[in-house]
Order: structure tokens, then C-alpha cells, then sequence
């Protein structure tokens, strides 16, 4: 595990998309994992920005997004599909068929199936994570089955509460989404934990002295073999 301190969130994406362009600099076709939520969105600032300098181009990479809220269609404010477009896809020059996120509406069983085959497909190369204040990686919840490739996934309540400030209500946040399991992060070639803000404290420590459990579905990521964590100073470790 390789660990980088950063000042502050804005460093942070600096730094993560710089990590992402060289990536792509080394081979034009990579496939990145995706994340959404606060802590990535100053990575896509940065990326946004190389791109309208002309350093970087996306025409040949392919994407692959780690959930989607069940029951929220791809033009709802607080679907992730309308977030990645918003946040990076429409400010670059991607094509949209080498955006792919899960589908929360409809059939969820075929949802689930149609992703993991596109997955089993495609081996993502960088995959970007954020961390839950509960241990979530992704919307696996604490006591998911680290076995289990994308699913539909209940929602912890201190998710919903976490998450609750992109809503009018908290009856309108969503109880379950789909999500890559535990099994497809782990098959990315890289994976970048990004851990910001002094509530994630906790999980982050878990992460780095606690034992393995599914009740911290983050200390997972142990196991993995090329783990870089960008930590905001808020997290150092004396």
C-alpha cells in the first residue's frame, strides 16, 4: 500500500488526475473505474481543465462506473449517470458509448447481469474509489459477502444520512442501489483510494490496523496488490 499526503481536496485531485493522465498517456485506450460523490469532483476539475489545454484526450478511453442509485433514471438531478455528464463526461471529449454506468430502473436482475458481463469483459485498469464514513467501498455496505460481483445492495442508514444533503428529504433518498461488488473492484489492475475529511478517520485506521472484516468492507483493499490512498493532512498519521 502506498500512501500520499495531500494538503487539502484540491491537491488531492490535482494529484489523482495527474496519476489518471499519465495512464492515459501511456495507453490511449485505458479503462477507468469511476467513482462519484464530493471527494472526486476535483479530480474531474482537473481533468476537465488538462483536456481544454489540449494536454490530455479521452476519444479512446472507456469508462466504467462503480453504482447507481436504484429507482433514479439517467436524467434525474441525483442519478450518478446525470453526475458523471455534468461533473466530466460533457466537458470532454469522450465518446458516450465507452461511458458505461449500471442501470437503477427496470429489470434489476438483468441490470446486475448485463453489467457483470460488460465487466467480465473489459479489465479496468485505474480504478478510483472514495471511502464511506461506515467503511463503504462503492455501496458495499458492512456485512456485504466479499464474494459477490455487482448486485443490487441496501443501504445503510449513515449512507442515506451522508447522502441526504443532494436532497430535498431524506424520504426522497434511495434505499438500495446497484453496485459493482467487492470480487469486480478487486480485479482492477490499480486502485486509488481517495480518504478526505476528518469524519473518515475511523475507517481509514481500520483500514490500515484493523483486522479484515466485511464489517469494514474497506480493509478488503489490503489484499490488493497495487494500492495507492491519498489522504488529505486532516488523516496523517503521526
Amino acid at each position: 500500500m502506498k500512501i500520499i499526503k495531500v494538503k487539502n481536496i484540491n491537491e488531492m485531485g490535482k494529484v489523482t488526475a495527474g496519476i489518471i493522465m499519465e495512464e492515459i498517456n501511456k495507453d490511449d485506450s485505458t479503462i477507468l473505474g469511476l467513482a462519484t460523490g464530493g471527494t472526486p469532483v476535483s479530480t474531474y476539475c482537473n481533468l476537465i481543465k488538462a483536456y481544454k489545454s489540449g494536454n490530455i484526450s479521452f476519444k479512446n478511453v472507456k469508462t466504467f462506473n462503480l453504482d447507481e442509485y436504484v429507482g433514479l433514471d439517467g436524467n434525474h438531478p441525483n442519478s450518478y449517470n446525470r453526475f458523471m455528464k455534468e461533473k466530466l463526461f460533457n466537458h470532454i471529449d469522450i465518446k458516450e458509448e465507452n461511458t458505461h454506468l449500471p442501470c437503477g430502473v427496470g429489470d434489476l436482475y438483468n441490470a446486475c447481469e448485463d453489467y457483470k458481463v460488460l465487466l467480465e469483459r473489459n479489465t479496468i485498469h485505474l480504478q478510483i474509489l472514495g471511502l464511506g464514513v461506515n467503511g463503504h467501498i462503492g455501496f458495499n455496505e458492512p456485512g456485504v459477502d466479499f464474494n459477490l460481483s455487482v448486485h443490487v445492495e441496501k443501504l445503510d442508514e449513515q449512507t442515506r444520512k451522508d447522502n441526504s444533503r443532494y436532497f430535498k428529504t431524506m424520504k426522497e433518498v434511495p434505499t438500495e442501489a446497484i453496485t459493482m461488488g467487492i470480487k469486480d473492484i478487486m480485479r482492477a489492475e490499480k486502485i486509488i483510494l481517495l480518504v478526505n475529511g476528518i469524519h473518515k478517520k475511523d475507517a481509514f485506521n481500520k483500514l490500515l490496523n484493523g483486522i479484515e472484516t466485511n464489517e469494514c468492507p474497506v480493509t478488503i483493499l489490503r489484499r490488493h496488490k497495487n494500492l495507492t490512498v491519498i489522504i488529505t493532512e486532516d488523516l496523517y498519521i503521526n
